[in-house]
């Protein structure tokens, strides 16, 4: 059983959440709109807060699902290498041409699963430094880091390691929004600037 879990894991994660709320929901291919990303920041620009909150909540517990498949299937396999398989499928879906997020959702769904704890910390990092900054995908990859340095505070090495991997990965999934950043065509969330 043991190797399917992995298998299975990529199969959940590849799940385009984003697809199917915008072509069921809304007849819309969010690929076609705004950056063409399926995850949860394209959404809620594209078709607006419910359906964001519905694709970021669906791509968050993707993850959880996907750690706890060796729970689930009493695996020995541990909880944060099975997750690592659902990231993948996120970012290169099966189903959706192997074009999907941006891993961000999901490698956080595994964190909650594994580590509730680090998820809150992870959350309360993330919008505050989204109120700073304005903008999701810095947030993003700050809150990586933070969660990184978080992980040097504990003795649990496979924790270190797999959140190594996905704050990197994550970072560079961002790699053409640093360059907008720099070049300040970069969309900033305009709901928490101050109103005029």
């Amino acid at each position: 059983m043991n190797y399917l879990l992995p298998i299975l894991a990529y199969i959940i994660g590849s799940i385009p959440f984003g697809l199917i709320v915008g072509k069921w929901g809304y007849g819309i291919d969010i690929r076609e709109h705004g950056s063409g990303n399926l995850g949860g920041t394209n959404t809620f620009r594209t078709l607006g807060v419910k359906a964001g909150l519905i694709v970021t909540a669906g791509d968050i517990l993707k993850g959880t699902l996907a750690a706890s498949l060796p729970i689930l299937f009493n695996s020995d396999l541990h909880p944060l290498f099975i997750g690592l398989f659902a990231v993948i499928g996120h970012t290169y879906p099966l189903f959706a041409n192997f074009k999907g997020g941006k891993a961000v959702a999901t490698s956080a769904g595994v964190l909650l699963f594994y580590e509730p704890l680090l998820f809150v910390f992870l959350l309360l990092c993330f919008f505050i430094c989204l109120y700073i900054t304005k903008y999701v995908s810095l947030s993003s990859m700050l809150t990586g880091i933070l969660a990184f340095i978080y992980t040097l505070f504990t003795s649990d090495i496979p924790l270190i390691i797999v959140v190594a991997f996905l704050a990197s990965f994550v970072i560079y999934r961002h790699r053409a929004n640093l360059k907008r950043i720099r070049e300040k065509t970069e969309p900033q969330v305009k709901w928490l600037s101050k109103k005029k």
